[in-house]
């Protein structure tokens, strides 16, 4: 059973910073890529950012400049550093992974989700 576990939401201040970090466990065989997706209120979840195994990374366009992607492959996480946090961003961020489970098949798996507020 592989899980994704998200922590480091919060509400911050316009202008401030969070880190978000998504452990992933289990019986692991290996893991693709990893990455960020958020869901604000009314809205349909859209791409955050994502790494690839070997370091590779993709934003969108209304993050890039201000968050920062990164993973541990020791620790099997990832990590999102946002920084300049506007109102807009405020939203259910969740992880996401491409992973191999011991004796199974490559496939998607997601986090439970972690809130982050920015008051303006």
């Amino acid at each position: 059973q592989v899980q994704l576990v998200e922590s480091g939401g919060g509400l911050v201040q316009a202008g401030g910073s969070l880190r978000l970090s998504c452990a992933a466990s289990g019986t692991i065989f290996s893991i693709n890529a990893m990455g960020w997706y958020r869901q604000a209120p009314g809205k349909q979840r859209e791409f955050v950012a994502t790494i690839k195994n070997s370091g590779s990374a993709n934003y969108a366009d209304s993050v890039m400049g201000r968050f920062t992607i990164s993973r541990s492959n020791a620790k099997n996480t990832v990590y999102l550093q946002m920084n300049s946090l506007k109102p807009e961003d405020t939203a259910v961020y969740y992880c996401t992974g491409t992973i191999t489970p011991m004796g199974g098949s490559l496939r998607g798996y997601w986090g439970q989700g972690t809130q982050v507020t920015v008051s303006s």
